[in-house]
């Protein structure tokens, strides 16, 4: 079985989906509360384990350049809010973080399903990374990504 995303893959130009998911603080927070700001959603399989961690802390030292540039970054798991807490306390992450405990916006975004991890079939989450315009339509659309590196390569096609 190939180790590529799902069958249901968003694309470069379609409209992202529109979600409300809980934050750190329990607080509901919508993709549309970003409408008017490029925005920059991604996916990662569990909140203080080590490249989860090297991923976040690096999103969050470009934190920066990236709202220089116009961009927000939120991030999403299946972490509880409390759990997202306590990882955005401990790593002093200052984006939001959202709590998608029953997967519903994983699936949507095609994120959540079978993938290799140490040349074993499992399912999980494919980390992945979505940008979108101030509309809200995808610009750069990234599966099955790595956590080391991923943000600069990011920022490098983002010109950022």
């Amino acid at each position: 079985m190939p180790d590529t995303a799902p069958d249901h893959l968003l694309h470069v130009g379609d409209r992202a989906p529109v979600f409300t998911l809980p934050d750190e603080h329990s607080l509901p927070i919508s993709l549309l509360d970003f409408r008017g700001t490029k925005t920059i959603v991604y996916f990662y399989p569990r909140a203080m384990t080590p490249g989860c961690t090297t991923q976040a802390c690096d999103f969050r030292d470009s934190l920066g350049p990236l709202q220089t540039a116009g961009y927000l970054v939120v991030g999403i798991s299946k972490d509880s809010p409390e759990r997202l807490a306590r990882f955005a306390e401990r790593d002093h992450l200052t984006f939001p973080l959202l709590s998608d405990s029953d997967l519903a916006v994983h699936r949507r975004y095609g994120v959540w399903g079978e993938k290799k991890l140490y040349g074993k079939v499992v399912t999980g989450v494919r980390r992945s990374t979505f940008v979108l315009d101030e509309n809200g339509i995808l610009t750069h659309t990234f599966y099955n990504t790595k956590a080391t590196g991923h943000v600069a390569m990011l920022r490098n096609r983002l010109g950022v």
